[in-house]
């Protein structure tokens, strides 16, 4: 890194840096500043910049609610240098427990924790607000944390789990459904110790057949008078937080890290997210229509060159000259 900058020959001046700093000064000041410094940034300029614009669903077009998308990715990392992110007896990880907002597909919640702690037990850490949408993989599936969600105004969205315990109070099935890829779709009621820990009320069933990968799929929902089909959608709109742990992982190399201290490990996580921020930001305002993958591409080649950053991102590659009407210039004069 401390090299790397060395390199830039001259242009760290346009930064206001006069001296690029050394490895052991690099190192000191990373140790002695917290990460916290960097999380407080993230939500800073994730409000100030994101949470504040208007974003276009592509898809839930027709639901007028906030919708949260929420789960979990492991980082492997190995135990014997990172020693405090405790996993398995011989591996070690560390485990991002997000909730992604559907708008824009940004964090408004993350938690870093070691990758021993369950999706489940840091579920209750995000407080959502009153008539929002939580979509979850039955990981999540913890039926006093769903009914406290119920309890509290907020709808969900997950997958039911293999051994669920129920009866069906009503049945519907129809060609019209069976259409749209829904095999039945039932009002229920949970039975045994999953009935005492949620509160009592019904709950519907959604069966639902995915042609494209030929999967059959369980969708449990407490809101009972969304069409069948949108409860479907619904959770299929789960990939997009799929997707952002991709980007995250692959295109801001948060794989392999610089330091192997736990403040270390999270500095590069919050520095990550804050890169991933804007350069989603500079996508959505560019004209020209970037793949972030390019676009993290392209910026690293051209970090360091002298341009209009606005006009750039608009316009990111120089048109062919035009040709005049001497022809071909000549390499030897006559």
């Amino acid at each position: 890194m401390s090299n790397g900058l060395r390199s830039t020959t001259g242009n760290l001046n346009h930064l206001g840096v006069v001296r690029a700093p050394s490895k052991s000064n690099i190192s000191y000041i990373n140790t002695h500043r917290t990460h916290e410094l960097f999380k407080d940034l993230y939500y800073s300029v994730l409000d100030r910049l994101w949470q504040k614009d208007t974003h276009f669903r592509k898809d839930l077009g027709q639901l007028k609610r906030k919708v949260y998308l929420m789960d979990a990715s492991i980082i492997p990392l190995c135990l014997s240098v990172f020693d405090w992110a405790k996993f398995r007896s011989t591996k070690g990880a560390v485990k991002l427990h997000t909730v992604l907002d559907y708008d824009g597909c940004l964090p408004v919640f993350m938690q870093i924790t070691d990758g021993k702690v369950h999706e489940s037990q840091r579920a209750g850490s995000y407080s959502f607000s009153k008539g929002s949408v939580v979509v979850v993989d039955r990981g999540y599936v913890d039926y006093s944390w769903l009914g406290d969600l119920d309890s509290r105004g907020c709808y969900f969205v997950t997958r039911s789990k293999v051994n669920m315990k129920y009866k069906v109070i009503k049945s519907y099935q129809s060609e019209a459904l069976m259409e749209k890829g829904i095999l039945k779709d039932e009002l229920i009621e949970l039975s045994g110790a999953a009935c005492n820990k949620y509160n009592g009320k019904p709950l519907r069933l959604v069966h639902f057949w995915d042609s494209t990968t030929g999967n059959e799929y369980h969708f449990l929902t407490n809101n009972t008078k969304w069409k069948a089909s949108l409860v479907a959608n619904i959770y299929k709109q789960r990939w997009h937080i799929e997707v952002f742990f991709k980007h995250l992982k692959q295109r801001l190399k948060v794989s392999t890290f610089i330091g192997t201290s736990e403040n270390a490990v999270m500095i590069q996580i919050w520095t990550s997210l804050i890169g991933i921020l804007l350069l989603k930001y500079l996508q959505k305002k560019a004209k020209y229509d970037w793949n972030l993958s390019n676009l993290v591409a392209f910026i690293r080649m051209n970090i360091f060159v002298k341009i209009n950053i606005w006009q750039w991102i608009d316009d990111p590659f120089l048109r062919p000259p035009i040709k005049g009407k001497k022809g071909q210039l000549k390499i030897f004069a006559d």
